[in-house]
């Protein structure tokens, strides 16, 4: 399988995966700018969405967007246990919560990236964001995990997401149990591996 990704973008949730589950996966890494792939490829005739993540299949088919790409790889070891079996409702409450990350957190954070954000906007965002981190921090102080005692694909997600923070100097100081969410994601050997594989090719 081939993973497009761009360093520090969304597409490192899928690659952490990946890792967990000890499946080799070739990385190509994508210009989001310029929208050409480090082959130099047209990127957008690979996909039109112009976004990463994309997963190539081993039979040439392609499948995009963060939380499909991890269920689908998720189900290829479901003995790992990273996702819930389909069809229960164990299964529907990881969809929920990776659901819930896209909408509120993943998208919340977009508009802080453009340099043009106004001083409005960037409060708004902000109180978006700590509103629904309030609410995972309270999540987060009943289990080590979002779903319970186990790791999951939608831990790989938030830990991702969350990395934005530093990005665009968003204070989460008032989330203690979030920021050791944080430090205990970023301890494990298959995220450590992940980084250091995408922080080596960005060098």
């Amino acid at each position: 399988m081939k993973l497009y990704y761009s360093p520090s973008a969304c597409s490192l949730s899928p690659h952490i995966v990946a890792n967990e589950l000890g499946l080799p996966i070739e990385l190509v890494k994508v210009d989001l700018v310029a929208k050409r792939t480090e082959h130099g490829e047209d990127f957008l005739a690979i996909n039109p969405k112009g976004l990463v993540p994309v997963l190539q299949l081993d039979d040439g088919s392609l499948l995009t967007e963060g939380p499909a790409v991890v269920q689908y790889l998720a189900d290829l070891k479901p003995d790992a246990q990273l996702a819930a079996a389909s069809g229960n409702m164990a299964r529907y409450r990881l969809q929920e919560m990776l659901g819930y990350i896209n909408s509120e957190l993943h998208q919340g954070y977009l508009p802080l990236f453009n340099p043009a954000c106004s001083d409005e906007v960037r409060s708004a965002r902000t109180a978006h964001l700590h509103k629904h981190y309030r609410l995972i921090d309270a999540a987060l102080g009943r289990t080590p995990f979002l779903l319970g005692d186990r790791f999951t694909v939608t831990d790989a997600y938030l830990f991702v997401i969350t990395r934005w923070a530093d990005i665009v100097k968003l204070d989460l100081s008032a989330f203690p149990k979030l920021l050791a969410f944080q430090a205990r994601i970023a301890a494990r050997p298959a995220v450590q591996a992940a980084m250091r594989r995408e922080q080596a090719a960005s060098a």
